[in-house]
Protein backbone atom coordinates (compact mmCIF):
# COMPACT_ATOMS: atom_id res chain seq x y z
CA UNK A 1 0.00 0.00 0.00
CA UNK A 2 1.16 3.60 -0.95
CA UNK A 3 0.93 5.54 2.04
CA UNK A 4 1.20 9.27 1.75
CA UNK A 5 2.85 10.10 5.06
CA UNK A 6 4.78 13.09 5.58
CA UNK A 7 8.59 12.42 6.45
CA UNK A 8 9.63 14.57 9.52
CA UNK A 9 12.76 15.83 7.95
CA UNK A 10 10.64 17.69 5.33
CA UNK A 11 8.91 19.43 7.65
CA UNK A 12 12.05 21.72 9.18
CA UNK A 13 13.86 21.08 5.83
CA UNK A 14 16.43 18.72 8.67
CA UNK A 15 15.77 15.96 10.92
CA UNK A 16 15.02 16.58 14.27
CA UNK A 17 18.53 16.68 16.16
CA UNK A 18 20.35 14.00 18.17
CA UNK A 19 21.38 14.62 21.48
CA UNK A 20 25.15 15.12 21.53
CA UNK A 21 27.29 12.26 22.86
CA UNK A 22 27.26 12.56 26.79
CA UNK A 23 24.60 14.64 27.31
CA UNK A 24 20.97 13.70 28.73
CA UNK A 25 17.78 14.80 26.21
CA UNK A 26 15.14 15.71 28.14
CA UNK A 27 11.88 13.94 28.60
CA UNK A 28 8.91 14.93 27.51
CA UNK A 29 6.35 12.79 28.69
CA UNK A 30 2.32 13.35 27.20
CA UNK A 31 -0.54 12.29 28.54
CA UNK A 32 -3.42 10.53 26.13
CA UNK A 33 -2.47 9.52 22.64
CA UNK A 34 -5.79 10.46 21.31
CA UNK A 35 -5.66 13.34 18.38
CA UNK A 36 -4.72 16.11 20.83
CA UNK A 37 -1.89 14.29 22.29
CA UNK A 38 -0.65 12.50 19.19
CA UNK A 39 -0.75 15.77 17.18
CA UNK A 40 1.28 17.67 19.94
CA UNK A 41 3.83 14.78 19.71
CA UNK A 42 3.71 14.68 16.20
CA UNK A 43 4.73 18.45 16.00
CA UNK A 44 7.35 18.54 19.00
CA UNK A 45 9.22 15.58 17.03
CA UNK A 46 9.05 17.18 13.89
CA UNK A 47 10.41 20.48 14.73
CA UNK A 48 13.90 21.13 14.37
CA UNK A 49 15.74 21.81 17.61
CA UNK A 50 19.43 21.71 19.04
CA UNK A 51 18.80 18.75 21.90
CA UNK A 52 15.73 16.76 20.38
CA UNK A 53 13.40 15.70 23.44
CA UNK A 54 12.26 12.59 24.49
CA UNK A 55 8.71 12.28 23.54
CA UNK A 56 7.06 9.99 25.86
CA UNK A 57 3.23 9.12 24.67
CA UNK A 58 1.13 7.08 26.97
CA UNK A 59 -1.75 5.76 25.69
CA UNK A 60 -3.59 2.11 26.26
CA UNK A 61 -4.79 1.84 22.88
CA UNK A 62 -2.67 -0.15 20.28
CA UNK A 63 -3.05 2.94 17.96
CA UNK A 64 -2.06 6.20 18.24
CA UNK A 65 -4.35 9.44 17.34
CA UNK A 66 -7.71 7.77 17.87
CA UNK A 67 -8.56 8.61 21.01
CA UNK A 68 -12.29 8.31 22.08
CA UNK A 69 -13.46 10.37 18.66
CA UNK A 70 -11.96 8.13 16.45
CA UNK A 71 -11.49 4.67 17.73
CA UNK A 72 -14.70 3.05 16.74
CA UNK A 73 -15.36 0.24 14.28
CA UNK A 74 -19.17 1.15 14.08
CA UNK A 75 -19.91 1.87 10.16
CA UNK A 76 -22.37 4.73 10.76
CA UNK A 77 -19.83 6.88 12.90
CA UNK A 78 -18.31 9.50 9.98
CA UNK A 79 -16.45 12.45 10.82
CA UNK A 80 -18.84 15.96 10.84
CA UNK A 81 -16.83 17.48 8.37
CA UNK A 82 -16.30 17.23 4.94
CA UNK A 83 -12.17 15.72 4.58
CA UNK A 84 -10.74 18.04 2.66
CA UNK A 85 -11.33 20.35 5.85
CA UNK A 86 -9.35 17.89 7.84
CA UNK A 87 -5.72 17.77 8.43
CA UNK A 88 -3.13 17.25 11.06
CA UNK A 89 -1.02 19.67 8.88
CA UNK A 90 -2.20 23.49 9.47
CA UNK A 91 -0.73 24.23 6.11
CA UNK A 92 -1.88 21.92 4.16
CA UNK A 93 -5.59 21.68 4.74
CA UNK A 94 -6.14 18.77 2.13
CA UNK A 95 -3.70 16.33 3.67
CA UNK A 96 -6.05 13.61 4.62
CA UNK A 97 -7.80 13.59 1.38
CA UNK A 98 -5.04 13.04 -0.86
CA UNK A 99 -4.33 10.39 2.25
CA UNK A 100 -7.12 8.97 1.36
CA UNK A 101 -6.99 9.36 -2.21
CA UNK A 102 -3.22 7.88 -1.83
CA UNK A 103 -4.45 4.69 0.30
CA UNK A 104 -8.26 4.45 -1.23
CA UNK A 105 -9.27 4.38 2.44
CA UNK A 106 -12.80 4.86 1.73
CA UNK A 107 -12.85 1.76 -1.21
CA UNK A 108 -16.11 0.21 -0.60
CA UNK A 109 -17.76 2.71 1.20
CA UNK A 110 -20.58 3.65 -1.58
CA UNK A 111 -21.86 6.18 0.82
CA UNK A 112 -18.98 8.83 1.42
CA UNK A 113 -18.67 10.77 -1.36
CA UNK A 114 -21.73 12.81 -1.07
CA UNK A 115 -23.61 13.90 -4.51
CA UNK A 116 -21.83 17.91 -4.31
CA UNK A 117 -18.89 15.94 -3.98
CA UNK A 118 -17.73 16.46 -0.35
CA UNK A 119 -16.14 13.50 1.27
CA UNK A 120 -17.19 12.34 4.78
CA UNK A 121 -15.70 8.94 5.47
CA UNK A 122 -15.97 6.66 8.49
CA UNK A 123 -14.19 7.86 11.44
CA UNK A 124 -12.27 5.32 11.69
CA UNK A 125 -10.39 6.39 8.98
CA UNK A 126 -9.30 9.28 10.43
CA UNK A 127 -7.91 7.46 13.18
CA UNK A 128 -6.04 5.71 10.76
CA UNK A 129 -4.58 8.65 9.26
CA UNK A 130 -3.30 10.14 11.95
CA UNK A 131 -1.90 6.71 13.35
CA UNK A 132 0.05 6.68 10.25
CA UNK A 133 1.43 10.10 10.40
CA UNK A 134 3.05 9.21 13.56
CA UNK A 135 4.54 5.56 12.81
CA UNK A 136 7.47 6.98 11.14
CA UNK A 137 8.34 8.94 14.09
CA UNK A 138 7.15 6.25 16.37
CA UNK A 139 9.55 3.54 14.28
CA UNK A 140 12.70 6.26 14.19
CA UNK A 141 12.29 6.35 17.85
CA UNK A 142 11.47 10.02 17.93
CA UNK A 143 8.26 9.32 20.00
CA UNK A 144 7.90 6.24 22.46
CA UNK A 145 4.73 4.55 22.80
CA UNK A 146 3.73 3.27 25.82
CA UNK A 147 0.28 1.18 26.13
CA UNK A 148 -0.20 2.12 30.09
CA UNK A 149 -2.92 4.36 31.47
CA UNK A 150 -0.85 6.92 34.12
CA UNK A 151 -1.67 5.69 37.37
CA UNK A 152 0.51 8.65 39.58
CA UNK A 153 2.01 12.18 38.66
CA UNK A 154 4.32 13.43 41.83
CA UNK A 155 6.50 16.20 41.47
CA UNK A 156 10.44 15.75 42.90
CA UNK A 157 12.05 18.95 42.57
CA UNK A 158 12.37 20.36 39.20
CA UNK A 159 11.31 17.00 37.82
CA UNK A 160 8.04 14.88 37.50
CA UNK A 161 7.27 11.05 38.25
CA UNK A 162 5.06 9.19 36.40
CA UNK A 163 3.63 6.11 37.65
CA UNK A 164 2.06 3.68 34.82
CA UNK A 165 -0.57 1.04 35.87
CA UNK A 166 2.25 -1.64 35.23
CA UNK A 167 4.02 -0.38 37.81
CA UNK A 168 6.71 1.46 35.92
CA UNK A 169 8.13 4.54 36.28
CA UNK A 170 9.34 7.03 34.17
CA UNK A 171 11.02 10.41 34.94
CA UNK A 172 10.39 13.34 32.78
CA UNK A 173 11.08 17.02 32.33
CA UNK A 174 7.65 18.52 31.30
CA UNK A 175 4.07 16.73 31.36
CA UNK A 176 1.50 17.58 28.82
CA UNK A 177 -2.46 16.44 30.02
CA UNK A 178 -3.85 15.57 26.88
CA UNK A 179 -6.46 12.97 27.90
CA UNK A 180 -10.25 13.09 26.47
CA UNK A 181 -13.73 14.26 28.62
CA UNK A 182 -14.98 12.50 30.58
CA UNK A 183 -18.15 10.54 29.43
CA UNK A 184 -21.66 11.78 29.96
CA UNK A 185 -23.43 11.32 33.80
CA UNK A 186 -26.72 9.94 33.63
CA UNK A 187 -29.13 12.63 35.82
CA UNK A 188 -28.41 10.59 39.17
CA UNK A 189 -31.71 9.03 40.15
CA UNK A 190 -32.03 7.57 36.69
CA UNK A 191 -28.65 6.30 36.91
CA UNK A 192 -29.33 4.37 40.40
CA UNK A 193 -32.05 2.73 39.04
CA UNK A 194 -31.36 1.29 35.48
CA UNK A 195 -27.46 0.59 36.27
CA UNK A 196 -28.11 -3.06 36.47
CA UNK A 197 -30.75 -2.91 33.65
CA UNK A 198 -29.34 -4.73 30.36
CA UNK A 199 -30.55 -2.27 28.20
CA UNK A 200 -29.28 0.73 29.88
CA UNK A 201 -26.87 2.51 28.29
CA UNK A 202 -24.45 5.05 29.87
CA UNK A 203 -21.86 5.66 27.48
CA UNK A 204 -22.64 5.12 23.87
CA UNK A 205 -18.92 5.62 22.82
CA UNK A 206 -17.94 2.05 24.32
CA UNK A 207 -17.27 -0.93 22.04
CA UNK A 208 -20.49 -2.74 21.37
CA UNK A 209 -22.96 -0.21 23.64
CA UNK A 210 -25.66 -0.75 21.62
CA UNK A 211 -25.60 -4.29 20.69
CA UNK A 212 -28.10 -4.97 23.89
CA UNK A 213 -31.03 -3.21 21.56
CA UNK A 214 -33.48 -5.40 19.94
CA UNK A 215 -34.96 -4.11 16.34
CA UNK A 216 -38.55 -3.48 18.21
CA UNK A 217 -37.42 -1.88 21.30
CA UNK A 218 -38.65 1.30 22.57
CA UNK A 219 -35.97 3.73 22.87
CA UNK A 220 -35.25 6.95 25.16
CA UNK A 221 -31.69 8.86 24.29
CA UNK A 222 -31.21 11.78 27.31
CA UNK A 223 -29.50 14.34 25.07
CA UNK A 224 -29.87 15.25 21.83
CA UNK A 225 -26.62 16.49 20.40
CA UNK A 226 -24.25 14.82 18.25
CA UNK A 227 -23.99 11.50 20.31
CA UNK A 228 -27.45 11.45 20.03
CA UNK A 229 -27.52 11.35 16.45
CA UNK A 230 -24.78 9.46 16.20
CA UNK A 231 -26.91 6.95 18.10
CA UNK A 232 -29.99 6.80 15.95
CA UNK A 233 -28.10 6.95 12.75
CA UNK A 234 -26.41 3.62 14.23
CA UNK A 235 -29.72 2.02 15.64
CA UNK A 236 -31.21 2.67 12.10
CA UNK A 237 -27.69 1.02 9.86
CA UNK A 238 -28.27 -2.12 12.39
CA UNK A 239 -32.21 -2.72 11.47
CA UNK A 240 -34.04 -1.37 14.33
CA UNK A 241 -37.63 0.10 13.60
CA UNK A 242 -38.43 0.38 16.70
CA UNK A 243 -39.67 4.14 17.83
CA UNK A 244 -36.99 6.41 19.31
CA UNK A 245 -37.45 9.40 21.94
CA UNK A 246 -34.64 12.11 21.83
CA UNK A 247 -35.32 14.62 25.41
CA UNK A 248 -33.06 17.33 25.90
CA UNK A 249 -33.69 20.53 28.04
CA UNK A 250 -34.51 22.23 25.29
CA UNK A 251 -34.99 19.93 22.31
CA UNK A 252 -33.00 21.48 20.21
CA UNK A 253 -31.41 19.34 17.15
CA UNK A 254 -28.38 19.05 15.46
CA UNK A 255 -28.13 20.99 12.38
CA UNK A 256 -26.64 19.94 9.23
CA UNK A 257 -24.34 21.54 6.78
CA UNK A 258 -25.33 24.33 4.38
CA UNK A 259 -26.63 23.08 0.73
CA UNK A 260 -23.81 24.82 -0.94
CA UNK A 261 -20.44 25.34 0.31
CA UNK A 262 -20.27 29.05 1.81
CA UNK A 263 -16.87 31.00 2.78
CA UNK A 264 -16.94 32.67 6.57
CA UNK A 265 -19.01 36.10 6.43
CA UNK A 266 -19.22 38.57 8.76
CA UNK A 267 -16.61 40.35 11.11
CA UNK A 268 -16.99 40.12 14.99
CA UNK A 269 -13.29 41.66 16.13
CA UNK A 270 -13.22 45.15 14.67
CA UNK A 271 -15.50 46.46 17.22
CA UNK A 272 -15.66 43.14 19.67
CA UNK A 273 -18.48 42.92 21.82
CA UNK A 274 -17.93 42.97 25.35
CA UNK A 275 -21.07 41.09 26.47
CA UNK A 276 -22.92 37.51 25.78
CA UNK A 277 -25.69 39.36 24.97
CA UNK A 278 -24.19 42.19 22.35
CA UNK A 279 -22.43 38.96 20.43
CA UNK A 280 -25.82 37.05 20.64
CA UNK A 281 -26.84 40.61 18.67
CA UNK A 282 -23.91 41.05 16.36
CA UNK A 283 -24.27 37.16 15.74
CA UNK A 284 -28.12 37.43 14.83
CA UNK A 285 -27.83 41.02 12.88
CA UNK A 286 -24.82 38.84 10.63
CA UNK A 287 -27.16 36.45 10.03
CA UNK A 288 -30.29 38.20 9.04
CA UNK A 289 -27.76 40.30 6.58
CA UNK A 290 -26.55 37.54 4.86
CA UNK A 291 -29.96 36.08 4.54
CA UNK A 292 -30.76 39.11 2.43
CA UNK A 293 -27.81 38.16 0.23
CA UNK A 294 -29.12 34.46 -0.15
CA UNK A 295 -26.94 32.86 2.42
CA UNK A 296 -27.81 30.50 5.34
CA UNK A 297 -26.34 31.21 8.91
CA UNK A 298 -23.61 28.30 8.20
CA UNK A 299 -20.83 31.20 6.82
CA UNK A 300 -21.50 33.37 9.85
CA UNK A 301 -21.38 30.90 12.19
CA UNK A 302 -18.13 29.48 10.79
CA UNK A 303 -16.69 32.99 11.01
CA UNK A 304 -18.08 33.45 14.06
CA UNK A 305 -15.80 29.98 14.75
CA UNK A 306 -12.55 31.41 12.99
CA UNK A 307 -12.48 34.20 15.16
CA UNK A 308 -13.59 32.46 18.28
CA UNK A 309 -10.51 32.52 20.53
CA UNK A 310 -10.02 35.89 19.87
CA UNK A 311 -13.49 37.11 20.83
CA UNK A 312 -13.34 34.86 23.68
CA UNK A 313 -10.44 36.60 24.98
CA UNK A 314 -12.16 40.05 25.32
CA UNK A 315 -14.81 38.93 27.08
CA UNK A 316 -14.78 39.07 31.40
CA UNK A 317 -15.09 35.84 33.15
CA UNK A 318 -18.47 36.60 34.11
CA UNK A 319 -19.99 37.03 30.54
CA UNK A 320 -17.94 33.57 29.04
CA UNK A 321 -19.87 32.01 32.05
CA UNK A 322 -23.08 33.66 30.64
CA UNK A 323 -22.51 32.10 27.21
CA UNK A 324 -21.88 28.89 28.92
CA UNK A 325 -24.99 28.63 30.98
CA UNK A 326 -27.29 30.40 28.43
CA UNK A 327 -25.43 30.41 24.66
CA UNK A 328 -24.19 27.37 24.47
CA UNK A 329 -26.68 24.88 23.79
CA UNK A 330 -27.92 26.98 20.74
CA UNK A 331 -24.35 27.23 19.95
CA UNK A 332 -23.76 23.55 20.13
CA UNK A 333 -26.51 22.67 17.19
CA UNK A 334 -25.02 25.32 14.96
CA UNK A 335 -21.11 24.78 15.51
CA UNK A 336 -21.42 20.83 15.65
CA UNK A 337 -22.82 20.00 12.70
CA UNK A 338 -24.04 16.19 11.85
CA UNK A 339 -22.78 14.51 8.60
CA UNK A 340 -24.87 14.25 5.58
CA UNK A 341 -25.63 10.45 6.32
CA UNK A 342 -26.16 11.02 9.51
CA UNK A 343 -28.84 13.97 8.82
CA UNK A 344 -30.53 11.54 6.05
CA UNK A 345 -31.27 9.14 8.87
CA UNK A 346 -32.53 11.62 11.01
CA UNK A 347 -35.24 12.98 8.42
CA UNK A 348 -35.53 8.92 7.27
CA UNK A 349 -36.84 8.78 11.27
CA UNK A 350 -39.14 11.37 11.80
CA UNK A 351 -40.85 11.27 8.40
CA UNK A 352 -41.76 7.59 9.18
CA UNK A 353 -43.07 8.92 12.58
CA UNK A 354 -40.21 6.68 14.31
CA UNK A 355 -38.24 10.09 16.14
CA UNK A 356 -39.78 12.24 18.02
CA UNK A 357 -37.65 15.24 19.72
CA UNK A 358 -39.06 15.92 23.04
CA UNK A 359 -38.16 19.83 24.98
CA UNK A 360 -38.38 18.41 28.50
CA UNK A 361 -36.37 16.43 31.42
CA UNK A 362 -37.08 13.44 33.25
CA UNK A 363 -39.42 13.71 36.49
CA UNK A 364 -39.26 10.00 37.69
CA UNK A 365 -38.93 6.26 36.16
CA UNK A 366 -39.91 2.54 37.41
CA UNK A 367 -39.56 -0.92 35.68
CA UNK A 368 -41.82 -3.31 35.68
CA UNK A 369 -40.50 -6.88 34.01
CA UNK A 370 -37.84 -5.27 32.47
CA UNK A 371 -40.04 -2.18 31.08
CA UNK A 372 -38.96 1.05 32.14
CA UNK A 373 -41.84 3.18 32.44
CA UNK A 374 -40.86 6.95 32.75
CA UNK A 375 -42.65 10.44 33.72
CA UNK A 376 -41.43 13.40 31.04
CA UNK A 377 -41.88 16.73 32.45
CA UNK A 378 -42.15 18.31 29.23
CA UNK A 379 -40.87 22.41 28.75
CA UNK A 380 -43.72 24.81 29.44
CA UNK A 381 -45.95 22.36 29.68
CA UNK A 382 -47.79 21.62 33.62
CA UNK A 383 -47.61 18.14 34.86
CA UNK A 384 -46.03 15.10 33.45
CA UNK A 385 -46.67 12.51 30.77
CA UNK A 386 -45.78 8.67 31.03
CA UNK A 387 -43.91 7.02 27.84
CA UNK A 388 -42.82 2.92 28.21
CA UNK A 389 -39.52 1.94 27.35
CA UNK A 390 -37.16 -1.06 26.67
CA UNK A 391 -34.28 0.98 26.81
CA UNK A 392 -32.28 4.35 27.73
CA UNK A 393 -29.17 5.70 26.38
CA UNK A 394 -27.31 8.57 27.59
CA UNK A 395 -25.98 11.41 25.48
CA UNK A 396 -25.71 14.21 27.53
CA UNK A 397 -22.40 15.17 26.56
CA UNK A 398 -19.00 15.08 28.39
CA UNK A 399 -19.54 15.62 32.54
CA UNK A 400 -16.86 18.34 32.73
CA UNK A 401 -17.82 18.65 36.37
CA UNK A 402 -16.05 15.04 36.82
CA UNK A 403 -12.95 15.82 35.06
CA UNK A 404 -10.59 15.86 38.12
CA UNK A 405 -12.09 12.66 39.90
CA UNK A 406 -12.19 11.14 35.97
CA UNK A 407 -8.52 9.45 36.46
CA UNK A 408 -6.56 8.56 39.24
CA UNK A 409 -3.95 10.89 38.48
CA UNK A 410 -5.91 14.23 37.91
CA UNK A 411 -7.44 13.71 41.25
CA UNK A 412 -3.77 13.47 42.54
CA UNK A 413 -2.72 16.52 40.89
CA UNK A 414 -5.58 17.96 41.93
CA UNK A 415 -4.98 17.46 45.78
CA UNK A 416 -1.49 18.35 45.34
CA UNK A 417 -2.46 21.74 44.24
CA UNK A 418 -1.39 21.79 40.56
CA UNK A 419 -4.71 21.45 38.96
CA UNK A 420 -8.12 23.10 39.13
CA UNK A 421 -11.35 23.47 37.05
CA UNK A 422 -11.59 26.28 34.92
CA UNK A 423 -14.33 29.15 36.18
CA UNK A 424 -16.50 28.64 32.92
CA UNK A 425 -16.86 24.62 33.84
CA UNK A 426 -15.02 23.25 30.51
CA UNK A 427 -11.81 22.39 31.55
CA UNK A 428 -9.08 22.74 33.47
CA UNK A 429 -7.56 25.83 34.05
CA UNK A 430 -4.47 27.09 32.60
CA UNK A 431 -2.76 30.48 31.28
CA UNK A 432 -2.75 31.75 27.66
CA UNK A 433 0.45 29.45 27.32
CA UNK A 434 -1.27 26.54 28.05
CA UNK A 435 0.48 25.85 31.66
CA UNK A 436 -1.74 24.35 34.03
CA UNK A 437 -2.88 26.53 37.07
CA UNK A 438 -3.42 25.08 40.42
CA UNK A 439 -4.89 26.44 44.05
CA UNK A 440 -1.69 25.72 45.74
CA UNK A 441 1.20 25.82 42.73
CA UNK A 442 -0.44 28.40 41.08
CA UNK A 443 1.25 28.24 37.46
CA UNK A 444 3.68 25.78 36.56
CA UNK A 445 5.30 26.07 33.22
CA UNK A 446 6.52 22.23 32.92
CA UNK A 447 2.70 20.77 32.65
CA UNK A 448 0.84 22.08 30.08
CA UNK A 449 -2.98 21.25 29.03
CA UNK A 450 -3.68 20.69 25.20
CA UNK A 451 -6.30 20.18 23.70
CA UNK A 452 -10.24 20.45 24.48
CA UNK A 453 -9.49 20.50 28.04
CA UNK A 454 -7.67 23.95 27.76
CA UNK A 455 -11.19 25.35 25.90
CA UNK A 456 -11.93 27.27 29.01
CA UNK A 457 -9.20 29.57 28.39
CA UNK A 458 -8.79 29.23 24.80
CA UNK A 459 -12.59 29.65 23.98
CA UNK A 460 -13.08 27.56 20.44
CA UNK A 461 -10.98 24.57 20.80
CA UNK A 462 -13.10 21.44 19.56
CA UNK A 463 -12.50 21.66 15.75
CA UNK A 464 -9.74 20.06 14.12
CA UNK A 465 -8.45 22.81 13.02
CA UNK A 466 -8.14 24.59 16.31
CA UNK A 467 -6.92 21.23 17.58
CA UNK A 468 -4.03 21.03 15.42
CA UNK A 469 -3.11 24.60 15.96
CA UNK A 470 -2.92 24.41 19.34
CA UNK A 471 -1.16 21.39 19.36
CA UNK A 472 1.73 23.35 17.12
CA UNK A 473 0.85 25.90 19.61
CA UNK A 474 2.24 23.82 22.93
CA UNK A 475 5.17 21.77 20.96
CA UNK A 476 6.08 25.50 20.51
CA UNK A 477 6.14 26.39 24.29
CA UNK A 478 7.18 23.03 25.07
CA UNK A 479 10.53 23.88 22.88
CA UNK A 480 10.88 27.15 24.18
CA UNK A 481 11.06 26.12 27.85
CA UNK A 482 13.66 23.01 26.96
CA UNK A 483 15.67 26.26 25.39
CA UNK A 484 15.26 28.17 28.57
CA UNK A 485 16.85 25.27 30.90
CA UNK A 486 19.53 24.21 28.84
CA UNK A 487 21.89 27.09 29.61
CA UNK A 488 20.88 26.92 33.23
CA UNK A 489 22.04 23.10 32.94
CA UNK A 490 25.24 23.86 31.00
CA UNK A 491 26.27 26.24 33.55
CA UNK A 492 26.13 23.27 36.53
CA UNK A 493 29.99 22.46 37.39
CA UNK A 494 31.00 18.67 36.52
Amino acid sequence: MNQLIVNPMTLSGTAASEAPVGSQRPVVAIIGGGVSGAATAFHLASSNQTCAPQIIVFEPRECLGKGLAYDTTEPAHRINVPAARMSLLSDEPDHFLRWIAANSATAGDVDALRPDGALFPRRSVFGDYVNAMLQPLVASGAIQHRRNAVAHVLREDAHWWISGDDGTQTKADIVVIATSHPPPVAPGRLHALLKDHPRFVPDPTSANALAAIRPSDRVLIVGNGLTSADVIAALALKGHTGPITAISRRGLRSRGHAPVAQDPTGDFLTEPAFTARALLKNIRRTIWQAGLGGRTWHGVIDQVRAQGQALWQVLPMQERQRIVRHLRPFWDVHRFRVAPQVEAALDTAIAEGRLEILAGSVAASRIEADVIHCALHLRRCPGTIEKSYDAVVVTTGPGHGGILASQPFLVELSHNGYLELDPTGLGLSCTRNSEAIGPAAGVTSSLLIAGPLARGTFGELMGLPQVTDHAVFVATKIAEFLSAQRPKAAQKPL
